[in-house]
């Protein structure tokens, strides 16, 4: 019983120094290289295998499959990079379905309030409420937003998401530890 306490301790140990690590190359870069998500997918399913058998490796594999499938809309549209949508895939194997649910809403709250701070510091307040517009007009016509609106745009501002996911990892897993769970 202890030793699967341990497992599942060591299992989180892991994710939350997948999301530090991942958080400092996009922070620093601006990417977060493959050769740390994949393995991580990998780690993650293991991990969980070993920490819980067969209920394990499901939970790991709902958890990648659900933060996979939830943020691919965000890729296929460029308003996500591709490394930010692997490392949550990764860290949905370590965490869970659950888990990664809460840390994708309190990652959301982060990189909001990151995006706001920018927009107000490089002056963009009125281009951000007209792109807001734009979004929300493509949206209700069923359309895609203009290229001009995505990640590939190099006027666009951009913020690390992958910090605010290594946030948000360290948040939740912080509360683990305070209450024991």
């Amino acid at each position: 019983m202890a030793a699967d306490r341990m497992l599942k301790e060591g299992v989180w140990v892991a994710a939350v120094i997948l999301a530090i690590l991942a958080g400092w190359f996009d922070w620093r870069y601006r990417r977060i290289p493959n050769w740390l998500s994949v393995p991580g997918l990998l780690v993650g399913i293991s991990g969980n295998t070993l920490a819980g058998g067969w209920e394990g490796t499901k939970s790991s594999l709902l958890g990648a499959g659900l933060g996979l499938g939830l943020l691919l809309p965000f890729v296929l549209i460029k308003s996500l990079g591709a490394g930010d949508w692997k490392l949550v895939g990764a860290l949905g194997a370590f965490l869970g379905p659950g888990p990664l649910v809460t840390v994708l809403v309190v990652a959301i709250f982060v990189a909001g309030v990151m995006a706001m701070a920018l927009i107000i510091y490089k002056r963009r307040v009125r281009q951000a409420l007209r792109n807001v517009g734009r979004i929300l007009a493509a949206l209700l016509t069923l359309r895609l937003p203009a290229s001009e609106l995505s990640l590939e745009n190099p006027e666009s501002l951009k913020i690390p998401f992958g910090v605010a996911v290594a946030f948000a990892v360290v948040l939740y897993g912080m509360q683990l530890v305070m209450t024991g769970s």
